[in-house]
């Protein structure tokens, strides 16, 4: 039993007794006072001590959870700086999640069955987290086989920021005709009849995809709580423990935050979330943020839900596109409003993050940014950034650090590097986003994913972009020089996010006095070969003392859950990511792995039936496919 007191540690009656005590481990602290440790104790959310199993005798009481990690690598709790967390929990047991499936015919086979229990008037939907490159086949589904595996129920898929494919009961539910007029930045393409043929491209503006899929029913009442709730114990299994909300398109403030607030204050939140706010009407985005200033302040909030700042637009007209399959977009002149939202905020207190996939959006916001600054209107104390800078510049980078600016990049080039390649060339690739150049000029850099409508919101598997340089199709983009070791990736994913946020001083390492937040990991991610990377889960997380995530050994000891609702959800019969063997294990070591499982089975049995748990007499398998 992994949470009873053992080699010594007896509970004794004391004021100081932590509620939780991780021992006999391998913990990585981030603490360059104390790298490396055996335990640590948790006590009223925040670490009381770090050290080894003796330290840890006079800070067991009665109800402390003593927890075993069995010698695994403990790491403290990841923070994703960019994740879609808000909406993505609003909507994620109606998706069915293609993150991590290896091949396209298993990927159309779990559609097929999920379009058989979805009722009338609903859709499947499949949202982000994957790209054509990760499948054996190499492709994407066609409009035929979506209408195959479901004739009668609407199917949405939305490929990236590049596309969409839709079957025919959902051109359909959209309703999409002849005589639907192509949108500014979109293409419906058509067929020699001028009908919609079912596919959707972004050319380059996604906002035709995304007012599609805003077109399928939406979750209500106590489903979204349900919803998100599920979904934060889906990112706390792969070791989350914090995101930084970047908002997005369709996420209205406050009526879409009203579901994570009411968590919040009912103390059921597993994940910490800083939260920004985006204004959604293009024309009102001053008066807007104008609103919000009057409303609430950065800050606000606690430990476990606060306001951040503005972004990651501040205005529509600046914002550039990041769809790699076309030329990049041609902004018109945005600068004047841009001018009077950034004063406004600097002027009130308010930091900001901007979306900016290109240098040439970059350059045009830096000056602006210099204007003020040259008048003492800008930085003003306030923190502010840039996200995802896939092309920016070594010059940029340095104007950036000249105002005090930072940056928070994203594995966006795990799921489309092959397009990132074919359009600008491998060498551009190398750089893109130039993540040594920033750290050697001293920036903050955060790491995240940008889930959950393009990347996986799998942490890991941006790890292994940073650590690698190589997509989820296996392409190596990144060159040797702007990889990053694995002690400083797991820092990007922990401390960068944190001072992102202005909490470096509580959060992203294991520290006294710094949040309890950990994660026992499956697999050692100092030592594991690089490509399981990918393949790394949490077995236990824990975030203030409480684990919100349990499997394995620890199945058991995390909160329960509400059963998902609807009953029909994808997840609640796929679940979220779909794991796969770790590539490193050969067909042979499957063999012999199967085998000792097999052998360790019938020990385990045979010890059972000895101490009277179960009959003695071994019970028969029966396989129809040994069946003559």
């Amino acid at each position: 039993m992994a949470t009873i007191p053992v080699g010594g540690l007896i509970p004794v009656a004391t004021d100081t007794a932590a509620d939780v005590v991780v021992r006999n481990a391998k913990v990585y602290t981030a603490d360059p006072a104390l790298p490396h440790a055996d335990a640590v104790a948790i006590r009223n959310g925040r670490v009381t001590a770090v050290g080894d199993d003796a330290d840890m005798a006079p800070l067991i009481g009665p109800r402390t959870r003593v927890v075993d990690a069995l010698g695994r690598r403990v790491v403290p709790g990841l923070n994703d700086a960019h994740l879609h967390v808000i909406r993505g929990g609003l909507n994620y047991v109606l998706e069915l999640r293609w993150d991590g499936v290896p091949s396209l015919r298993q990927g159309l086979a779990m559609l097929r069955e999920q379009a058989g229990r979805t009722p009338k008037g609903q859709w499947v939907r499949v949202v982000g987290g994957w790209t054509a490159d990760q499948f054996a086949e190499r492709r994407l589904p066609t409009v035929a086989e979506l209408n195959a595996a479901a004739p009668d129920t609407p199917v949405f898929l939305l490929h990236l920021y590049q596309s969409a494919i839709l079957n025919r009961a959902a051109l359909q539910a959209a309703g999409f005709t002849k005589d639907t007029p192509d949108p500014k930045g979109g293409q419906i393409v058509r067929g020699r009849d001028g009908e919609p043929t079912g596919l959707l491209l972004a050319a380059p503006s996604a906002m035709l995809l995304y007012s599609t899929l805003a077109k399928a029913p939406l979750l209500e009442g106590a489903d979204k709580k349900t919803s998100t709730l599920h979904f934060l114990r889906e990112l706390n299994r792969f070791g989350l423990t914090s995101a930084i909300d970047a908002a997005g398109g369709f996420q209205n403030f406050p009526d879409n935050y009203g579901t994570v607030t009411e968590l919040a204050k009912e103390g059921r939140l597993s994940l910490r979330i800083a939260y920004h706010l985006f204004p959604q009407t293009p024309g009102q985005e001053i008066a807007d943020l104008k609103r919000w200033i009057e409303m609430v302040r950065p800050g606000d909030g606690d430990e476990w839900l606060r306001l951040n700042g503005a972004g990651e637009n501040l205005t529509w007209a600046a914002a550039d596109f990041e769809n790699f399959t076309e030329p990049r977009p041609q902004l018109g002149s945005y600068e004047a409003e841009f001018e009077e939202a950034v004063h406004l905020l600097s002027a009130n207190g308010w930091g900001f993050r901007l979306h900016a996939t290109y240098d040439e959006t970059i350059r045009r916001d830096l000056a602006v940014f210099e204007k003020l600054a040259a008048q003492g209107l800008f930085p003003a104390g306030n923190r502010w950034l840039f996200d995802h800078a896939e092309t920016v510049t070594p010059e940029s980078l340095d104007r950036i650090a000249a105002l005090g600016g930072a940056l928070s990049i994203q594995n966006r080039l795990s799921f489309q590097g092959e397009a990132f390649v074919r359009r600008y060339g491998a060498a551009a690739a190398e750089q893109a986003p130039p993540v040594r150049a920033m750290l050697e000029r001293g920036l903050t850099v955060g790491a995240g994913t940008d889930a959950t409508r393009v990347s996986s919101y799998n942490p890991w598997v941006a790890l292994h972009w940073l650590v690698s340089g190589k997509t989820v199709g296996d392409l190596t983009i990144h060159s040797p020089a702007n990889r990053v070791d694995r002690e400083t990736a797991l820092a990007l994913y922990t401390q960068g996010g944190a001072k992102l946020t202005g909490e470096e001083d509580v959060k992203g390492i294991l520290r006294q006095g710094y949040y309890g937040d950990l994660a026992i990991l499956s697999d050692d991610f100092f030592t594991v070969p690089e490509q399981d990377i990918p393949h790394i889960e949490s077995l236990l997380t824990v975030v203030g003392g409480r684990i919100v995530y349990a499997t394995g050994e620890y199945e058991g000891l995390d909160e329960e859950l509400p059963a998902i609702s609807p009953q029909w959800s994808p997840v609640a019969h796929f679940g979220g990511y779909q794991a796969t063997v770790k590539p490193s294990i050969s067909g042979a070591r499957q063999a012999e792995l199967l085998g000792q499982a097999v052998a360790e089975s019938e020990q385990h049995r045979q010890w059972r039936a000895a101490r009277g748990f179960i009959p003695e007499e071994r019970t028969e398998i029966f396989d129809t496919c040994f069946v003559l």
